[in-house]
């Protein structure tokens, strides 16, 4: 039986004992030979919706990924668990043992790059063979609406095309529902059901402050994390120079990465990270992607990114292994405007300008947002909810409230009276009464709720509008023209009175200062930790692996917690399975029991 099968191998090679969320049943529609839509947060397991399915399945798993330094950990990892797995891209040194391997049958699971599956022979080659299923990592690629368009993914449609009764599942940690149809349609996927996990990150606190003296604050941040690995996001190669070099100064372990550095630096700088040898890096976004480290406990944005994709693709990089983390961005108008500068200035066609244009508009609102911020995500990735998440900073300290209903009222009305068709400029001028060229085209000024709301101010308008887009009452519709729409919320508060509450806006300097928030204490025998985080680093050496490849943060204090004293009980903490049981419980025994 299949269920009992990949239990076996959940808890054998994986070391888990259940599956989390909707993993088993996205298993299950794989085994089924069915295609796979899966949204899943960074951290969230998708890795395991595949990788099982190959092992159960007779035949290959072929896994396609365009982040080369992930495929080799991924694949690092899948050997430590006795998982026969290779990958095959430009780096790759052992080509042709690789494919000796495929030849006898010896390889499970096969990571290859776009530009190799796509490449002359390649899929004539694959059609030789028997495959159970193809894995499109990062999915979002596909898309123009995704946060990483690139052209190369587009031409997987090929996959369907001559692999017709192949199941296909498409992951990725970042999509709202525009990408999610866009991926089924350029992959041409027959999906029945997408898996869309929530995209809320409980153990994570956000927090956003404004861009004034940067530097002084994330001293003052850092201070109290001085053993805790992080990343620190800038827009500019000349940032990440200049604060690796101040935080240098004052004794921490950081290094800058840029794509204007060369590979062999590149590549040394995330080795010691990813092994705790360096304990910060300053990095443009040419870093993270290929970053399966589970330790990193916080993750700073010095500019504010493009995207609300990019921000909370870049934020789940924190806190993988389940425990607490935080997150601090900054932001400025100079870094929207910079950032409309390069898409205004880039050689892109205008839909796509005028896309990432809106998105751009959302990240500035999601920064400047009084409400919960988790909410504001949420809302823009589809999951519609406005209750509070208790882990953003608008949460853990509330700005001033006052009943908004009748305002949400007016905003939702004028909404449906212009047959969700005006964006949130227009709508403002609806609602304020103003005679402008497109108001009276359309004839807006003979609508019931023209000029309901003249004495309130442009801008306090705007403020409140976004309230009610961050709050999930309205959304902003990307694919039609940025245009205001109502959402699954809007009829309790416009038909049945359902109250809605709005913030007053207070200046930055005006807020009461956060405090911080404290990470949550754990029984583990700290001496124990240290001594385990030890061997472990001797052994990734030994091993040519990153550390957490052999255990991650959380599976070293969970055994200092629990201070197994047999294989059964060490069978009992979370990432060991038989395979590791074998290579290291001797010696993580002997060590519990010397502490």
């Amino acid at each position: 039986m299949h269920r009992d099968k990949i239990y076996s191998i959940l808890k054998d090679v994986f070391g888990y004992s259940s599956f989390r969320g909707s993993q088993e049943e996205i298993i299950e529609t794989v085994l089924a030979r069915q295609d796979a839509l899966v949204i899943m947060p960074t951290g969230g397991g998708k890795s395991i919706c595949y990788q099982i399915p190959a092992l159960v399945t007779q035949g290959l798993g072929i896994v396609v990924s365009p982040l080369i330094a992930l495929m080799d950990d991924q694949v690092a990892a899948l050997k430590q668990m006795g998982v026969a797995a290779a990958a095959v891209h430009s780096n790759t040194m052992d080509s042709q043992q690789v494919y000796a391997d495929i030849e006898a049958d010896k390889l499970d699971i096969l990571y290859v790059s776009p530009e190799k599956i796509l490449s002359a022979g390649f899929i004539n080659y694959l059609k030789e063979k028997e495959i159970a299923l193809f894995a499109v990592d990062e999915a979002h690629c596909v898309s123009v609406w995704g946060n990483d368009f690139r052209p190369d993914y587009v031409k997987l449609s090929i996959l369907k095309a001559e692999f017709p009764e192949t199941p296909i599942i498409a992951l990725t940690a970042t999509a709202d529902s525009t990408t999610q149809d866009d991926i089924i349609t350029q992959l041409k996927l027959d999906v029945k059901k997408k898996y869309i996990s929530s995209f809320e990150r409980t153990n994570i606190k956000t927090i956003a402050r404004s861009g004034l003296k940067r530097k002084e604050q994330i001293l003052s941040f850092l201070r109290t994390r001085q053993e805790e690995s992080g990343i620190l996001y800038c827009l500019s190669r000349k940032s990440t120079e200049q604060l690796a070099g101040i935080l240098k100064g004052q004794g921490y372990k950081a290094e800058a990465y840029h794509a204007g550095l060369d590979a062999a630096t590149r590549r040394n700088v995330q080795l010691a990270f990813q092994n705790d040898d360096l304990q910060v890096v300053c990095a443009t976004i040419a870093f993270g992607m290929g970053i399966d480290k589970p330790n990193i406990r916080w993750v700073i944005h010095y500019n504010m990114p493009k995207t609300i994709e990019s921000y909370y693709q870049e934020i789940g990089r924190a806190g993988r292994d389940g425990q607490e983390a935080e997150t601090l961005l900054f932001y400025s108008w100079g870094d929207y405007v910079n950032l409309k500068r390069f898409i205004d200035e880039g050689g892109a066609e205008a839909s796509f300008k005028k896309v990432q244009s809106a998105k751009l508009e959302r990240m500035w609102q999601f920064a400047t947002a009084i409400s919960c911020r988790t909410n504001v995500v949420l809302n823009y990735f589809g999951e519609y909810r406005n209750t509070t998440c208790d882990h953003c900073d608008n949460c853990l300290n509330p700005p001033e409230v006052f009943d908004g209903t009748r305002y949400a009222q007016m905003i939702l009305s004028a909404v449906l009276r212009t047959g969700e068709a005006v964006g949130i400029n227009i709508l403002i001028d609806i609602l304020r009464g103003g005679y402008t060229q497109e108001v009276k085209v359309n004839q807006y000024n003979l609508i019931k709720t023209f000029g309901v709301g003249r004495e309130i101010p442009f801008l306090d308008w705007k403020h409140y509008i976004t309230q009610c887009i961050n709050q999930g009452i309205v959304r902003i519709d990307f694919a039609d023209n940025s245009r205001l729409k109502i959402t699954p919320l809007s009829n309790a508060i416009l038909k049945e009175g359902k109250a809605v509450e709005l913030a007053r806006f207070v200046p930055e300097e005006r807020k009461k200062k956060l405090a911080k928030i404290a990470l949550d204490v754990t029984d583990a025998d700290s001496n124990l930790v240290a001594t385990l985080r030890s061997w472990r680093k001797t052994k990734a050496a030994e091993l040519g692996v990153p550390a957490y490849v052999v255990f991650n943060d959380k599976a070293l204090l969970q055994i200092a917690t629990l201070k197994p004293r047999s294989d059964t009980a060490l069978l009992s903490v979370d990432g060991i399975g038989k395979v590791k049981l074998a290579q290291y419980g001797p010696a993580i025994l002997g060590m519990v029991d010397e502490s």
